[in-house]
């Protein structure tokens, strides 16, 4: 097992949860102290409260991965006499790094909303509003026929060729090639100052955009030219959509007020606060964690006959009774969900690259609210 730095357990979790999965104008990434330390022990949290930065002392974390990023807006001061002034100089004497991981972690497939419509028993789940589709390329580069297939493979290893439910996906065309080696080359095939002819393939594939640079890396790795000539360009084809809350159906259709005590049940809260009729049928479910008021129209639109979200407004739910869409509001803290399901990805992610870092869900309550 190899000690990682805090970088390398970073790009581990960025592969999973970019940052360009992140909506416009979201302050995430690191926040607080430094990532070129060795990290043994990562706490994964809702939130950073001086509560929580002390469970990271307590266990040993060298960082902390939380869900709300503590610097949500532009600080104005950094007084260490003030509640969370305290909390940032707790974590830069004991050499805690804060990292923030919000919407990108609401979009990324297996995140937050992907955790909450499961727990929820959904089935047949999409995402509610499409926010990110990469952009597609193309790469077609020559190679002698005789290594063809071994720069096909080296490709295909790399990402390269992906479509859908198929891969190692190329297209090869044969034909000549030529070129004279001058001073200076080392050629692979051919003589100096003498023109050749070769045999060649166009091998053509395709891959996501974020992808160029390890498949570029693998293309010059494995072909065998001093000089690599090939083609490379954007295409107007997406890759697979990524969006913000989730819209499903549940195994079989019940009362709303049968629903929301499923949503108050699995989801561990005291209560819900419930929009619409009682005996509604419900059938298909727009979940969304966190505040939720934005996407009363979207979910209607998409055809849920309820939205699960959380802080509802007053006039909004007003809006969405006039619109006909029922609403289950079981609080911002369900979004704690994360903890669990973060660590358990992470850790496993973790094992398969061997990396000795263990990722621990926080035991801290960071719901402000209690009911009497």
């Amino acid at each position: 097992m190899k000690t990682a730095n805090g970088h390398e357990i970073i790009q581990l979790f960025e592969s999973w949860s970019p940052k360009f999965f992140a909506l416009e104008d979201d302050p995430i990434g690191l926040q607080i102290g430094k990532l070129n330390l060795p990290i043994k022990n990562v706490l994964v949290t809702l939130d950073v409260t001086l509560e929580v930065v002390q469970e990271a002392i307590d266990k040993k974390c060298q960082m902390i991965l939380a869900h709300h990023p503590p610097i949500f807006r532009p600080l104005k001061n950094l007084r260490t006499d003030s509640p969370s002034g305290e909390m940032f100089a707790l974590c830069i004497k004991h050499d805690i790094a804060v990292y923030a991981a919000h919407t990108n972690l609401d979009v990324a497939p297996g995140g937050v909303n992907d955790l909450l419509a499961e727990a929820l028993g959904l089935k047949q789940i999409n995402i509610l509003e499409e926010t990110y589709a990469e952009p597609m390329m193309k790469l077609a580069v020559f190679v002698p026929t005789s290594s063809s297939e071994d720069l096909r493979k080296s490709l295909a290893s790399a990402g390269a060729g992906q479509i859908g439910n198929y891969d190692s996906c190329s297209f090869s065309s044969t034909g000549k090639g030529r070129f004279q080696p001058i001073d200076g080359s080392n050629p692979f095939i051919g003589t100096k100052n003498h023109l050749e002819e070769v045999e060649e393939d166009k091998v053509e594939v395709i891959f996501p955009a974020s992808q160029k640079s390890k498949i570029l890396r693998a293309m010059y790795t494995n072909h065998p030219y001093e000089e690599v000539a090939f083609d490379i360009w954007t295409l107007d084809s997406k890759t697979q959509q990524q969006g913000i809350g989730r819209i499903g159906e549940l195994e079989r259709a019940m009362t709303l007020d049968e629903f929301a005590q499923q949503v108050k049940n699995r989801l561990s809260v005291p209560f819900v606060r419930v929009v619409g009729n009682p005996s509604a049928n419900i059938r298909k479910v727009a979940v969304l964690g966190g505040d939720g008021n934005k996407y009363i129209q979207k979910a209607k639109r998409a055809g849920a006959d309820v939205l699960v979200t959380g802080d509802l407004y007053f006039h909004v739910a007003q809006d969405a009774q006039a619109l006909g869409l029922n609403v289950i509001d079981p609080g911002h803290h369900v979004e704690s969900i994360m903890k669990k399901g973060v660590s358990e990805k992470m850790n496993g992610m973790c094992k398969e690259k061997k990396f000795d870092c263990t990722f621990i869900a926080s035991e801290i309550s960071t719901e402000p609210f209690r009911i009497l």
